[in-house]
């Protein structure tokens, strides 16, 4: 497991991670936390953030579970507002959650599109509105506030088939540019993590043989990161001094050739 940061140097940061119930996401607060941060973890399988809130305070660390569906607006206000009350203003936000499904165009597979668009953009855009404040906020008091959104090597990358998954990552990576315009002025820092191949559960979403097997053997044959490799990243992003902003990062394993 990649661990590069010493101490505690996120004590006293209160964060908030979405898509927490697995993967980067999970490996993400559990990092979080034992860097030293207050966290809050949100994603719709409850059972799965109680178990992480369990781990958490096991290690001596504070969590608080949000059990909810990012594509709910209002569930997303009311959860911001919880955190607050409940660990104090957010200022390390990770906008994590998102779901892959691959099909060519011509197989019209809408559902699947509008699904990736829901959760992927509206998702991240309904987390930016909740917790800007308290960044802005947090910012404004003479502390350090991140927004951190998970992106993907796809959204630079031109990989057949995933035309929609692709898009809605392209969105993201540089909505976050252009956020970071406006938001670096109020000395929020804007970052967008861009991995390669993640070893989590999120290729078992795909269902095209040619995309699946295109992540199988990536899997088989070289050396991929793993979730915890994503945490550390994104824990420096955090943990580096106020004035510095690592805007844009992508994380690939060495062996990956595309």
């Amino acid at each position: 497991m990649s661990q590069v940061i010493a101490g505690t140097p996120l004590t006293g940061r209160v964060a908030v991670v979405t898509g927490a119930s697995s993967g980067i996401g999970a490996a993400t607060a559990e990092r979080l936390a034992a860097l030293g941060a207050k966290v809050a973890v949100a994603a719709r399988r409850k059972d799965n953030l109680d178990g992480l809130v369990d781990r958490i305070t096991a290690a001596g660390g504070t969590a608080l579970a949000l059990p909810l569906d990012v594509t709910d607006r209002d569930a997303v206000a009311a959860a911001a507002g919880q955190v607050a009350d409940q660990l104090g203003r957010a200022d390390l936000v990770v906008n994590n959650a998102g779901v892959q499904l691959i099909s060519p165009i011509e197989d019209l597979k809408v559902d699947d599109w509008q699904r990736q668009i829901d959760l992927n953009v509206t998702g991240v855009m309904n987390v930016l509105a909740a917790f800007v404040p308290q960044l802005v906020a947090a910012a404004a008091a003479g502390g350090p506030a991140d927004l951190i959104t998970t992106s993907s090597i796809a959204a630079t990358r031109i990989l057949e088939k995933f035309s929609v998954y692709s898009g809605t990552k392209a969105y993201l990576s540089h909505f976050s540019r252009l956020a970071r315009v406006e938001l670096g002025r109020k000395m929020v820092r804007v970052s967008a993590i861009e991995p390669g191949m993640v070893d989590t559960e999120l290729p078992d979403h795909v269902t095209d043989p040619d995309a699946s097997k295109l992540m199988a053997d990536l899997l088989r044959d070289i050396e991929c990161l793993s979730p915890a490799d994503v945490a550390e990243t994104i824990a420096f992003i955090a943990a580096v001094p106020r004035h510095v902003n690592l805007s844009e990062i992508t994380i690939l394993p060495t062996a990956q050739a595309i």
